[in-house]
């Protein structure tokens, strides 16, 4: 199947009759689009996911946009993935903000097909790898004004790509966090539209949280819109390292003329029906886009935060 794709998109790439361009961009696309594995999820749990999913978008879209879900794996693969490829689908809809295709083929990435969509989420992908083309058709896409959304796992890939791991604002390293505990979370920037679903306060949470480390994670590189909470003692006694004692949630930041978003919530399933994650998700989408208009200035000092 990989080599007919790969077949496919030489043919679109090299052919001179536009009727073949047409067909074949047509089959490429079909066979990015379906390589997709439907997930086996039960009707209550979309029922909860689509109860949970914002009713309407915080602002109207400049146009119609559209989101291209990627969810490949060369790694670890969470569970949640078809959870959150469908709550992003269900948002869209739901709120009109935006329209989704899904894939897990990094023909998606080549730039005739790329280029169609205002933003790319990670959706807990890990450990991919980009040949060089691939790298600079991202690359173009984000510095030329277009958006990125991280879902938890999308920090644990591009290891063999400093920029794109740059790009991201950190890296997978470990997560003392995990799934099966109960974290505390505090809102770093109580004030700011993307954060203001919390309503300035703190929240706990059971989900696992990816330590994130200098030098990639910076305070002076990205603006650091919720992170945890070590003044609750289950939080702080779970750290093991000194740079734990600041551990990025979410984030924002500019590259280029594009705009990143990045969230570690969303290892465990259930989180796809939290309402205030949704939202913070919807919302980043929004940002992303270009549509949600933010402040994007990182904070070097640590501020004390809305605790709970």
């Amino acid at each position: 199947m990989e080599d007919l794709r790969l077949d496919i998109v030489n043919l679109y790439e090299k052919g001179t009759n536009m009727s073949w361009r047409i067909l074949a961009r047509a089959v490429c696309v079909a066979l990015v689009i379906g390589s997709v594995v439907e997930a086996d999820m039960s009707k209550e749990e979309i029922e909860k996911i689509e109860k949970a999913a914002p009713s309407k978008a915080t602002v109207e879209p400049v146009k119609p946009r559209k989101l291209l879900i990627f969810n490949k794996c060369d790694g670890y693969k969470h569970s949640s993935i078809p959870y959150w490829d469908k709550a992003l689908e269900i948002m869209g809809k739901k709120t009109g903000a935006y329209s989704v295709v899904i894939s897990n083929d990094m023909n998606a990435f080549k730039p005739e097909f790329l280029n169609q969509f205002d933003a790319v989420c990670f959706n807990n992908t890990t450990h991919l790898k980009f040949e060089e083309s691939l790298r600079k058709s991202l690359m173009d896409f984000v510095r030329g004004g277009k958006g990125i959304i991280g879902v938890h796992a999308a920090t644990d890939n591009f290891y063999d790509w400093p920029e794109a791991q740059e790009m991201m604002g950190g890296k997978f390293s470990g997560h003392p966090w995990t799934a099966g505990g109960t974290w505390a979370v505090k809102i770093d920037e109580p004030n700011h539209p993307l954060t203001a679903m919390f309503g300035g306060k703190g929240f706990k949470i059971r989900d696992e949280i990816y330590r994130t480390e200098p030098p990639l994670y910076s305070r002076s590189k990205q603006l650091v819109l919720m992170s945890l909470d070590m003044s609750d003692e289950a939080t702080r006694e779970t750290s093991e390292k000194p740079t734990d004692a600041d551990t990025g949630i979410s984030w924002i930041k500019t590259w280029g003329d594009g705009r990143v978003f990045y969230c570690e919530l969303g290892h465990n399933n259930d989180v796809t029906w939290n309402p205030a994650v949704l939202k913070h998700y919807l919302d980043g989408i929004q940002f992303a886009f270009g549509d949600l208009k933010a402040d994007t200035k990182p904070r070097p000092i640590v501020d004390a935060g809305k605790g709970l």
